[in-house]
């Protein structure tokens, strides 16, 4: 007699109580994660004296620019491990690999507290890096699968809410430790939060099997999507505005608003607030209207930036303020363009949300060496905020050239099938969405189904060929 097996709860079906747990265990890895990569910048002076005495001694500016080498190796990481581990790990199940993933930030985490050198604590940190993006890919998988239906924008809030979160909290208390204790210290106790992390996510994170049938060449046909790019573009820029301020975080707050050392976690705790609150937000709009977010979202972003070089001169207060705002409004943007290239990347989904990572920490890598360059050359710590205007200012526009290329592509689309509304019986009925880009995205499924045989398959194309042979109407997506 054959045994029925009872087919498997969906992962939004499990109690409240466990959800929450499951949850939580899952912002756990990333509060680790953002303490990391944040509390760096916090401490960059005290680690530069630590290891760049010499330097530090003979050219202040320029040893914390060096110092910032350190930053731009852990996002190099994020950048090299985000689609490295996301196609490497396509056979794997979710639970399997964001465990996996937070025994490796563990390990990267302690090798940064305890290399001798410079040269070794910035390979440190490159190791540590890795896992990041892939971490949160999975985890914002993982929750918009808990959160149910619908609420994949919430489900990105969650998974990123522990980065927000380590930056009120985590953050200006483990930057207080490393003034304290040494930097060295503040390494250590990262690591053992991600141990706790590994035994939480075992513990309260339901099983979810891995998908049957997938291979690392099915990811890769993500790759070819230009949309894809031009979306990673837009995060890589546009965020890197917010970072070219952020890895000098420690300098501004003395040298610019001419407040003291101890004022450092406060500044932290107003930017980690700011994340915070505009994280939840991002979440909700995204869920709402993503292009309204975009559109919306950059204007206010840039002109936080413009406030803060403003009012942050000689001004404790102003700085505080315009940290506040300037993450407010960068964090409300981040679920947007998580789920945009969730969208895009279709069944490659663990791609496509590690790849906003990447993009972000390209922002990371790239914002602190322009940053960097800029302190160098002598212009001084206000010199990063100008930077960081013209980099928020290129990623908007970069959003705007995009939303219209895919507006101009629904109307191209639109026009080819009213070529063929003769050979129909009645008029080719309009289905309007909400995103500009539904009727392009129809074209690109097209396009893929001719270079790969993974690709979906899309009956409106076949419709489309097929027009000469068939009769009734063709619903037709539009961008609103």
């Amino acid at each position: 007699m054959t045994q029925i097996t009872p087919a498997r709860s969906a992962p939004h079906e499990i109690s409240s109580r466990r959800r929450a747990l499951a949850l939580a265990a899952i912002a756990l890895g990333g509060v680790g994660i953002g303490a990391s990569e944040f509390a760096t910048m916090g401490l960059l002076p005290g680690i530069a004296d630590g290891l760049l005495s010499a330097q530090m001694a003979a050219d202040p500016d320029a040893g914390i620019a060096r110092a910032g080498m350190l930053i731009t190796a852990y996002a190099l990481g994020v950048v090299v491990g985000a689609p490295t581990l996301a196609l490497l790990s396509v056979r794997w199940s979710r639970t399997s690999m964001i465990t996996g993933l937070a025994v490796a930030l563990a390990v990267g985490t302690a090798l940064s507290a305890v290399m001798p050198t410079f040269e070794l604590t910035v390979l440190a940190r490159f190791l540590a890096g890795v896992p990041h993006g892939a971490y949160f890919g999975v985890a914002s998988l993982l929750a918009a699968s808990l959160m149910g239906p619908g609420s994949q924008g919430k489900g990105v809030a969650v998974a990123l809410s522990g980065l927000t979160l380590a930056n009120l909290v985590g953050v200006p208390l483990m930057t207080a430790l490393g003034q304290v204790a040494g930097w060295r210290s503040v390494y250590l106790v990262i690591a053992a939060l991600f141990l706790v992390t590994v035994v939480a996510l075992r513990w309260a994170v339901p099983a979810q099997e891995a998908v049957a049938g997938r291979r690392a060449r099915d990811e890769i046909v993500a790759l070819r999507r230009v949309r894809l790019w031009l979306i990673m573009g837009i995060a890589a820029t546009g965020f890197a505005g917010g970072f070219a301020v952020f890895s000098y975080v420690a300098d501004i707050t003395t040298q610019v608003a001419g407040g003291t050392a101890a004022l450092v976690p406060w500044v932290l705790a107003a930017a980690g607030l700011g994340m915070t609150l505009g994280n939840v937000l991002g979440g909700v709009v995204t869920d709402i209207s993503l292009r309204g977010t975009l559109l919306i979202g950059f204007p206010v972003y840039i002109a936080a930036l413009a406030g803060l070089f403003l009012g942050s001169q000689g001004s404790p207060a102003g700085l505080l303020i315009g940290f506040f705002a300037v993450n407010v409004a960068s964090s409300a943007l981040g679920p947007a363009l998580q789920t945009w290239l969730i969208s895009v990347a279709h069944r490659s989904e663990v791609l496509g949300a590690s790849l906003n990572q990447a993009a972000f920490n390209v922002a990371n890598a790239l914002g602190a060496a322009l940053g960097g360059a800029v302190i160098a050359g002598g212009l001084g710590y206000r010199a990063p905020m100008l930077v960081a205007i013209a980099l928020a200012s290129t990623g908007f526009l970069l959003v705007i050239g995009t939303l219209l290329g895919l507006r101009l592509r629904a109307a191209r689309t639109l026009a080819v099938l009213r070529e063929h509304e003769s050979t129909y019986t009645g008029s080719i009925p309009v289905v309007v969405t909400e995103q500009a880009e539904s009727a392009a995205e129809q074209t690109e499924q097209v396009e893929q189904t001719e270079q790969t045989e993974q690709a979906e398959q899309t009956e409106q194309v076949e419709q489309v060929e097929g027009a000469s042979s068939r009769t009734g109407g063709i619903p037709v997506p539009v961008g609103s």
